[in-house]
């Protein structure tokens, strides 16, 4: 049975606490990705969905992957402030070495089964993961599931303050790097509206912060950009006009400023491909396979292996 650890921080700097009264200000309206479908997409089925382990597993595919993995996983609880905590599923690689951190930013749709996969991956990969439910103690999933409905997240997600949120993602951060295994430095990976929190964590910028990683999610406002301090890979589906709206003002931001923003985008990719590897006639599963690999090499560019 997985145990359960708990761990006191210290309050974060005065810094981060004064760059998040900001964001609660500037960061956009929450990404609600009405379009993430929930249930089994139309597409070429389960034939189609990759067998390649050096993915992610696919919703169709990721509890049994998680089934087999021979990696140590076990739920936590992360103080992150003086009155809130949150829970988390860690996973540590299989290493002689000590490992940096990823700390993953889920959906909307809190700290799912396909969450726990992409945690299990990056310890494959090398990374100890540090997956954080954001939406703690705010809603429950259905009796026999772990995924909560289009309409019980978007109301769960429209509680949270951005602030509040990038405290926390901090404070996930800092567990992971406690951890005896660990170095002492982190990158986050987020996806839909986890993606575009994962570009506003580079903005904040919280000590031990190296990288972080956006998958189809909005960028923050331009007028953020100049507190970024770390670089950030962008990975985009072509088939995604609401998200990709704000890449190119972004980019041309970030250049400007002389900071790292490398952008990718996947024609025929719909938006969620890691999730749905199987829809859009193959065009998730293609974007994939390619930006995986990028993403891996970027935070061992970034973070070290």
């Amino acid at each position: 049975m997985a145990r359960l650890n708990l761990l006191v921080l210290r309050p974060l700097g005065v810094a981060l606490a004064v760059m998040a009264a900001s964001v609660t200000q500037h960061e956009p309206a929450a990404d609600l990705h009405a379009e993430h479908a929930m249930g089994l997409p139309a597409s070429t089925g389960a034939a189609a969905l990759a067998s390649d382990t050096a993915l992610p597993a696919g919703a169709l595919d990721v509890a049994a992957r998680l089934g087999r993995s021979p990696r140590h996983g076990e739920w936590v609880m992360i103080r992150t402030g003086p009155s809130d905590r949150v829970k988390a599923w860690v996973v540590y690689p299989e290493r002689s070495t000590k490992a940096p951190v990823v700390v993953v930013v889920h959906e909307i749709y809190g700290l799912s089964t396909w969450v726990r996969g992409v945690a299990d991956q990056l310890a494959a990969d090398g990374y100890i993961a540090v997956a954080p439910d954001l939406l703690t103690g705010k809603v429950a999933p259905a009796p026999g599931s772990d995924t909560l409905t289009q309409a019980a997240a978007s109301a769960a997600i429209r509680t949270l303050q951005p602030a509040d949120v990038q405290r926390q993602l901090a404070a996930a951060g800092q567990y992971g790097m406690s951890l005896p295994a660990a170095e002492k430095r982190y990158g986050t990976v987020g996806f839909c509206w986890g993606g575009g929190i994962s570009f506003m964590h580079a903005v904040m910028s919280p000590p031990g912060l190296g990288a972080s990683v956006v998958y189809y999610g909005t960028s923050p406002a331009d007028s953020l950009l100049p507190n970024v301090k770390v670089p950030v890979l962008g990975l985009y589906a072509g088939d995604d006009a609401r998200v990709n709206a704000t890449v190119p003002p972004a980019e041309a931001a970030m250049r400007s400023l002389s900071k790292t923003y490398d952008p990718h985008t996947f024609a025929g990719a719909g938006h969620g491909f890691l999730r749905q590897q199987d829809g859009k006639s193959g065009a998730n599963l293609a974007a994939s396979r390619q930006a995986w690999p990028l993403t891996v090499a970027f935070f061992r560019r970034h973070l070290g292996r």
